[in-house]
């Protein structure tokens, strides 16, 4: 005999269950991921007025923008610890690495120095470094990206399908840009290495390493666990949905920036929107992130909401939803 069963009855029991779950300490949604996602903003100066509604929204820590004296970051260090939150990372930003100008070159990795020893001093893990960008020539859609690229060098030999003529000063800017960049960041390592800081490379609209596998190549070549991939989600969906690069990343990455892209109805072109209302498939990405073996910072790159509702959405993101 076949007991009949309404959606109403359907709902109470799964309530029933749910509830059940949370008293007894049973697995929910969230807890089907070995990672947990930790919840943090960006922040300008660090000081107790700042971080005070970050704390109240329920965030655990901060990224910052200021760059200081060792001896200011270890206040701001202080003010964190003191609210019980973390400066997890230092956001440095652009850099010229790629540059003719042997000066704003050098000019680059002092500033990319001093963005490490704050970091040190603010007790975060880890900054975030864009090495450079290209434009001003002809290149491809970002729906039009084919990329084939030599796995030694990194270089690639062609960036679309058919005849690549049309691109060829894109190619040479950005084999010439892997190969200083490179260059660069090898020079930074010790000191990383000293300081117990990774440099996080994003990727972020500069035109660079805009395919999964060549911006894991890019990434992997160092052979360095102080350098890793700062990966902002929102930032890759106009190139590839951001699972595929979680996925070409995996144990690479060292931070999550969040936000969301919403991508045109032809799926070309679009604009940046608040998390949970793009394009991003949150709960496919949720669960590339755990296979990719993360636990750590996921930071809100994103404004115009209340931080109280920036909170909730981090929450539905990191339970899968």
């Amino acid at each position: 005999m076949i007991a009949s069963f309404n959606r109403r009855q359907f709902l109470l029991r799964t309530a029933a269950v749910t509830a059940a779950g949370l008293t007894l300490g049973l697995p929910t949604h969230a807890a089907m991921f070995k990672g947990k996602l930790r919840k943090a903003m960006i922040v300008g100066e660090v000081t107790e007025a700042a971080l005070q509604p970050y704390k109240e929204a329920g965030f655990e820590g901060v990224e910052t923008t200021h760059i200081c004296p060792e001896a200011d970051a270890a206040k701001g260090r202080a003010i964190a610890e003191k609210l019980g939150m973390q400066v997890h990372s230092v956001l440095r930003g652009w850099m010229e690495f790629n540059s003719e100008d042997a000066a704003k070159v050098e000019d680059s990795l002092e500033k990319t120095r001093l963005a490490l020893r704050a970091a040190r001093a603010y007790g975060a893990d880890a900054i975030l470094l864009v090495p450079c960008r290209v434009g001003g020539m002809p290149m491809p859609e970002p729906w039009e990206f084919e990329i084939e690229f030599d796995e030694q060098t990194g270089h690639v030999a062609k960036v679309a399908a058919g005849d690549n003529e049309k691109f060829a000063a894109y190619i040479k800017a950005q084999n010439r840009a892997t190969d200083t960049s490179r260059a660069a960041i090898e020079k930074l390592i010790p000191m990383a290495e000293e300081l117990r800081v990774v440099i996080g490379i994003e990727n972020v609209w500069n035109n660079l390493w805009v395919k999964p596998a060549l911006f894991r190549n890019f990434v992997g070549s160092f052979k360095s666990p102080w350098v890793k991939a700062y990966f902002d989600i929102g930032n890759h969906v106009k190139y590839a949905p951001p699972q595929e690069f979680i996925r070409a990343l995996g144990p690479l990455i060292v931070k999550l920036h969040i936000k969301d892209f919403k991508l045109n109805p032809d799926g070309r072109g679009g604009k940046f929107v608040h998390p949970r209302d793009g394009s991003v498939n949150w709960p496919e990405v949720r669960r590339a992130i755990d296979e990719a073996g993360y636990d750590g910072w996921a930071t809100i790159e994103d404004g115009g909401l209340s931080l109280a509702e920036f909170s909730k959405r981090l929450d539905q993101i990191a339970a899968g939803e």
